[in-house]
């Protein structure tokens, strides 16, 4: 995304934090059942890449990072022209998400927002790099990408969509996953793989965008904060409410293959009746 955070001051950051049990619950059964250019194509890690991918990898921290909040469905304003019912990688983010991921924190249940179960992860984050333009690979991505060869499945799908990630805030962690560019550019693949700082923007430099769970999760000040983050690995992610929703959600996937193979294991053992 774009954008820059409209003039909404998010006060009482904690408030909804404490969602039911049974809230939880229930949520669990119902849910388990542009920038520069829109480039729907996307390859969305599976648990077997992840598990391949850099098992003797460490990411660096990028630290003291400008972080804004965006969200999906997020409205156009003066200075956020482009609305965010689209990512750079979804032309339909926000129906696929299943509606508007409202940060006010009066309209939100626990990291949820209040009136919908998210048919995607909601803790979600954008970072200025994208790696498909006009449908095709960019030719530094082979090279920029730390993960690129073993999560590369063909020209113009993108390998960074749905990639885990840690931000830290004050007082403790967050996982997210991946899911948009910005702020502000597509392009800066020597801040968000290599050493750079990030650019100068609008935003006081603004290095990432966090969704309304995130910054509920970590505690952040308001619309606007410093954190650090770096990439993960799958397996470096522990189980939290990050883990929980979504079909994009890495969790959700492998909970639904174990119940696909439980289901089919049980099909072959079960016994059948002889006929005369």
């Amino acid at each position: 995304m774009l954008a820059v955070l409209p003039g909404l001051f998010l006060a009482g950051l904690g408030a909804g934090a404490g969602a039911s049990t049974s809230f939880e619950d229930q949520a669990l059964r119902l849910r388990e059942s542009v920038l520069l250019r829109v480039e729907p194509r996307i390859s969305r890690p599976s648990v077997n890449t992840a598990a391949r991918a850099g098992n003797s990898r460490s990411h660096p921290w990028k630290n003291n990072i400008v972080t804004t909040v965006f969200w999906v469905g997020e409205r156009p304003t003066q200075n956020n022209p482009v609305p965010n019912c689209k990512s750079s990688w979804d032309v339909r983010w926000a129906r696929n998400f299943g509606g508007y991921d409202n940060p006010d924190p009066r309209s939100r249940r626990g990291y949820l927002p209040a009136s919908f179960i998210p048919r995607q992860n909601p803790f979600y984050v954008a970072l200025p790099y994208n790696d498909v333009s006009k449908g095709r690979t960019k030719p530094e991505a082979p090279r920029v990408i730390p993960w690129f060869r073993e999560a590369f499945v063909e020209a113009g799908q993108s390998v960074c969509k749905g990639r885990w990630v840690v931000v830290r805030g004050r007082t403790r962690e967050a996982y997210a996953q991946w899911e948009d560019c910005g702020p502000f550019r597509t392009d800066h693949w020597q801040y968000v793989f290599g050493n750079q700082r990030p650019l100068p923007n609008l935003n006081q430099a603004a290095g990432l965008d966090v969704s309304p769970a995130v910054r509920d999760y970590i505690g952040m000040r308001g619309g606007k904060d410093v954190v650090s983050w770096r990439f993960v690995e799958f397996r470096e992610v522990p189980r939290g409410p990050w883990a929980k929703y979504g079909d994009n959600n890495t969790f959700v996937q492998q909970r639904r293959r174990g119940d696909v193979r439980f289901a089919e294991t049980g099909r072959s053992s079960a016994p059948t009746t002889r006929r005369n």
